[in-house]
């Protein structure tokens, strides 16, 4: 083989090389990309389930309460992980509870044995309210947005009724 043909051949291995070691850092930045989207997807539904549970709680609290006294919406602080009352994991503003559904208990149900005389069946209405509840995207730290509604049945006195229901 003659020195000419040689030293065409030496340039041919520097090319191949240089290609597959930039195929290689190609598939290594590939591989980067998608493993990080995946994280972010991941951290996404992550804090988003969190919103929710928050959510669930602050609702909890609320129906805990005399809810269908409250005039206006509130702001409540919760802490999730019980770490630092101080600086709570979510802002929950749930709003005025809403009335959406009253009509006349015709017979005592079964939770309402125990009731004093004054709500008997006859002055006694089921009512079904509607509790909304919305974690800002600010007001934590994955930025979630979630609203959730729910609903609780409660039985009123006819004088609560019609302070409270249309």
């Amino acid at each position: 083989m003659s020195t000419a043909m040689r030293n065409r051949e030496r340039g041919t291995a520097l090319v191949i090389s240089l290609i597959m070691l930039t195929l290689i850092t190609l598939l290594v930045m590939t591989a980067l990309n998608l493993a990080s989207s995946n994280f972010r997807a991941v951290s996404n539904t992550q804090f988003r389930d969190e919103a929710v549970a928050a959510a669930n709680v602050a609702i909890q609290q609320v129906i805990g309460s005399n809810f269908i006294e409250l005039t206006e919406a509130q702001d409540l602080e919760i802490d999730l992980d019980n770490n630092d009352p101080t600086q709570p994991d979510y802002v929950v503003t749930v709003a005025r509870p809403t009335c959406i559904y009253a009509d006349v208990a015709e017979a005592a149900d079964p939770s309402s044995l125990s009731l004093p005389v004054t709500m008997t069946a006859s002055s006694t209405w089921n009512t079904v309210w509607d509790l909304d509840a919305t974690v800002a995207p600010g007001g934590n730290a994955g930025g979630a947005s979630v609203r959730v509604h729910s609903g609780v049945r409660m039985l009123l006195t006819q004088a609560q009724r019609d302070d409270h229901c249309p």
